[in-house]
């Protein structure tokens, strides 16, 4: 026994001597490349990568240096811009909205190559001007769109209800024949940072051939920041470098999923603004999907946990502890085995209908038979909010104007008060909201989110070699991760957060009583204190992470765009805290000008179809009040 004892001891002894020469040589690696004329290993893999994507794009369809110079002394290249690029029939195309594309396929006006060559068209500029795509598939799904094409001459009919409609997706979701690299230099041409496992580019997140049997048809993976706890409203990693917003290029494309907003989900936003794709997938964990939506004019939703499957997809999880400990004993993170407060997948897209056509098209497969953590729940039509069958009864909105925690900046304070007094003008009654404070949800969120001192991503980074990028260095105090949360501090927190989803479902409740009906149907609240951030410059939104703590869906409706001759910080602006203080500060009326300035619907909890029919509402209320004022 006493030598099996001192067997493993040694072992353990073994392997930290181990872990320690390895870091005292990844260290010597890099300061012997700062003194070497050579690129380093991982500079040359990223070029490597970007040269790779960028010879999928045919040659007809790269722009000239000239053109490329020229929109960097633009502020937007959305709109008019892009569109001058293209050809008539390009254009024409990828002006169309999901629902008028599949009617259009449905009716032999248009095949789904046309569909697929004209957003894949459109995409090559659109990563060519923004740096968006990390994985480009434009062959693939050309062929597929022939396939598609093939199957109704033959049978007359469609595929399925997304028939040749183009997607983009967010780098973590893994599509056979790609990699899947989420910003990670040291994940390129591995399985999640694995080498041997016979799974690389050889496999399809269940969302992936949710799509395919739909007929959607994914054309490429856009860019994400190599970390979901870091800034989550700026895209930045070091395979494609800072992603700007495509409206102001002044500002960032906001969050993890900036391509289709930490960087996943920011430059799905570009992505979608520059119509690059006819709708988007992204994550959410903080904002990652409606922050880059609402930076970029687009809407978006953000459904509950469990509404559509994020199996087999991509997520930083760290196989060993610090003790090297197996992983059962390690505590769960925001990777895989977070449970708690987990990603969401959520969708972006030009319209409420074609969100509402994507959410429920994705239900009809009936998902929870493949994913057993893909809640049982069919699209509900019967929840839906329809005026004809509730005549005397005119829902009634919470009204967040600040959370008081950052004071939103001139352009979004605006865009609060036209759907305010949009909806007051149908009749609407909204409740000024006296909520449990958000304030709390700060910690909460980030000691879940963060709870393993975010060794995952540290260790993904160390693959390479590669530096931080600024955007996540502040994770590592003195280069190294935190200390992962103590289990019994993470359950308290666990304990905290249920408390607090119960007040803040007791107080929505009662507002009952205050509009002399039902309780309010939704909440209206900006999605972040900003228009977008200038690079560098911004501070965590609770708007937010507070739905995520609370496990509620949100829909971001696009309003208005800043306006530099009214949108200027009052004379009367008191700070609520050093902090608001500084967000003010960096309020800059020039440079924000033209920014999209939007809002979310918060619905409660797996509430998607009532609160997709009520964004429509507000919409259409939106459009009726603008077009009373000219606008």
């Amino acid at each position: 026994m006493a030598a099996k004892f001192r067997t493993i001891i040694l072992t353990v002894a073994l392997f930290v001597s181990a872990l320690t020469l390895l870091d005292w040589t990844h260290e010597m690696w890099k300061i012997s490349e700062i003194f070497s004329s050579r690129p380093a290993r991982w500079q040359q893999i990223a070029s490597a990568k970007r040269e790779a994507n960028l010879a999928k794009i045919p040659r007809e369809w790269i722009l000239e240096p000239q053109v490329l110079e020229d929109s960097r002394s633009r502020n937007s290249i959305v709109g008019d811009y892009m569109d001058g690029l293209l050809d008539h029939k390009s254009q024409y195309v990828t002006g169309m909205d999901v629902p008028e594309l599949v009617a259009s396929m449905g009716n032999g006006t248009l095949s789904a190559v046309d569909v697929v060559m004209a957003f894949c068209k459109r995409a090559a500029y659109a990563h060519q001007l923004s740096n968006l795509l990390l994985e480009i598939r434009f062959d693939e799904a050309i062929k597929r769109a022939q396939e598609l094409d093939d199957y109704f001459r033959e049978h007359r009919q469609l595929v399925g209800p997304l028939h040749g409609v183009p997607l983009t997706l967010k780098d973590q979701f893994h599509i056979k024949g790609l990699d899947t690299s989420m910003g990670f230099i040291g994940w390129i041409g591995t399985f999640e940072g694995e080498i041997g496992t016979g799974k690389d580019r050889n496999v399809d997140s269940e969302l992936v051939r949710e799509f395919h049997t739909l007929g959607a048809v994914p054309i490429g993976k856009y860019d994400v920041i190599d970390h979901t706890d870091a800034k989550p409203v700026e895209t930045n990693n070091n395979i494609l470098g800072y992603a700007f917003n495509p409206c102001n290029q002044n500002l960032s494309t906001g969050g993890s999923s900036g391509g289709l907003a930490e960087t996943d989900l920011f430059c799905e936003g570009a992505m979608q603004a520059l119509r690059g794709s006819a709708f988007g997938i992204g994550t959410d964990i903080g904002g990652s999907v409606s922050m880059p939506a609402s930076f970029q004019g687009i809407f978006s939703i953000k459904p509950s946990a469990g509404r559509i499957s994020f199996k087999d997809a991509a997520n930083t999880v760290r196989l060993k502890c610090p003790s090297g400990l197996p992983i059962a004993l390690t505590l769960p993170n925001k990777g895989k085995g977070q449970e708690v407060m987990p990603t969401v997948v959520g969708v972006m897209g030009r319209s409420v209908g074609a969100l509402q056509l994507i959410l429920k098209s994705l239900l009809s497969l009936e998902p929870w038979l493949h994913d057993p953590y893909t809640l049982p729940i069919p699209w509900r039509s019967e929840m839906e909010y329809r005026p004809r069958n509730e005549r005397t009864y005119k829902p009634a909105f919470g009204f967040l104007a600040n959370d008081g925690v950052i004071t939103p900046h001139p352009p979004i304070s605006r865009a609060m008060e036209i759907v305010k007094e949009a909806l007051q003008s149908k009749g609407h009654q909204l409740v000024d909201w006296e909520w449990p404070h958000h304030k709390e949800t700060i910690d909460i969120h980030c000691s879940i989110a963060r709870g393993d001192g975010c060794h995952d991503v540290y260790d993904a980074v160390h693959l390479s070699g590669e530096p931080f990028v600024p955007e996540i260095r502040n994770l590592f105090p003195n280069g190294k991760p935190r200390a992962p949360l103590p289990l019994p501090e993470y359950e308290e927190v666990v304990r905290q957060m249920k408390d607090y989803r119960k007040r803040y479902l007791d107080y929505w409740t009662s507002t009952a009583e205050r509009t002399g009906d039902r309780p309010v149907e939704a909440l209206l609240s900006p999605v972040t204190p900003y228009a977008g951030v200038l690079p560098g410059k911004f501070y965590p939104s609770t708007y937010t992470s507070a739905v995520n703590v609370l496990d509620y869906a949100s829909v971001v409706i696009p309003v208005t765009f800043a306006d530099k001759s009214i949108d200027v910080v009052s004379p009367s602006f008191t700070a609520l805290n050093d902090e608001d203080q500084m967000n003010m500060k960096y309020y800059d009326a020039e440079k924000y000008h033209g920014a999209p300035a939007a809002v979310q619907l918060i619905g409660r909890r797996l509430d998607e179809e009532r609160l997709l029919s009520l964004a429509q509402l507000v919409v259409e209320a939106l459009n009726d009040y603008k077009s009373g004022f000219g606008e």
